[in-house]
């Protein structure tokens, strides 16, 4: 990562990819994890539970699948290919937002915060509701 900040020969800013340093390559994995927390921090998105057959598992917490919640990282996979890279999302969204509005920031937010952290180009990020939050717990009680 500190070589994204290093200028290059030519005065720019060093960028993923082949460069006059070499080559510098950020994984997949890296970028799913900074898309996944990107979506998070816009505030009616979390994760969805895993679903068979359209349906939510239910009890699968026990065994530390992912739950619905507005608090926890939604489901992301990446594919970078040099420079630039495509993103996709499985997320819920809060009842009664607006499903158009909260993914188009959603994509928005992934997009600026992967160029920012990584420099990447982020050329496609699909999303896919798979759940809406119409109960949330109530935050705990000061005693």
């Amino acid at each position: 990562m500190t070589a994204l900040v290093q200028q290059g020969r030519m005065g720019g800013p060093v960028r993923p990819g082949r460069t006059d340093l070499g080559t510098i390559s950020i994984d997949d994995r890296v970028v799913a994890k900074l898309a996944a927390q990107a979506a998070l921090e816009i505030s009616d998105a979390g994760a969805a539970a895993p679903r068979v057959l359209g349906r939510a598992v239910p009890g699968t917490a026990l065994f530390g699948v992912r739950q619905t919640s507005l608090s926890a990282l939604p489901k992301a996979h990446a594919e970078v290919d040099g420079s630039t890279g495509r993103v996709e999302l499985t997320l819920s969204v809060r009842w009664p937002a607006s499903v158009p509005a909260v993914t188009a920031a959603v994509r928005a937010h992934v997009i600026e915060r992967i160029a920012e952290l990584t420099g990447l180009d982020i050329r496609e990020v699909r999303i896919e509701v798979s759940d809406l939050v119409t109960h949330l717990d109530p935050p705990p009680r000061v005693q």
